[in-house]
């Protein structure tokens, strides 16, 4: 069985060191970036099983970088993007699902709620 890999890409470092651990335990590898450009330069360079970011991000927003990849011939175009936000709007959500994001998870959550998500995502 290969291991899934996930990148994730949040701005906040405690959320970050907490996805991360939840999910390690889990089993999946974990590559961390602090902002929407390294995500983007980090698609560029490694292949990836699952997504995960965050929605406000400096350089980048998650939806920016979900848009880019969708409509790029990057190697990651076609695989889950799940959007983690404090937007809980009716237009975030629309805005988010046209740029091409899988699943809209509104903080606060629970890592367990993320867990089930990503092994839902994973399944597919």
């Amino acid at each position: 069985m290969s291991v899934y890999k996930i990148l994730l890409a949040d701005d906040e470092i405690a959320l970050r060191f907490l996805l991360t651990e939840t999910l390690s335990d889990e089993g999946y590898a974990i590559s961390e970036v602090e902002d929407g450009q390294q995500a983007m330069e980090q698609l560029q360079k490694d292949t990836y099983d699952l997504i995960i970011l965050d929605y406000m991000m400096p350089e980048r927003t998650g939806v920016e970088v979900c848009e880019w990849l969708r409509h790029s011939d990057n190697a990651n175009r076609d695989i889950p993007v799940i959007l983690l936000t404090a937007k809980a709007l009716d237009k975030d959500k629309e805005k988010a699902k046209a740029a091409g994001v899988t699943t809209y998870i509104v903080k606060p959550f629970s890592p367990l709620q993320l867990i089930d998500t990503v092994g839902q995502l994973l399944q597919r």
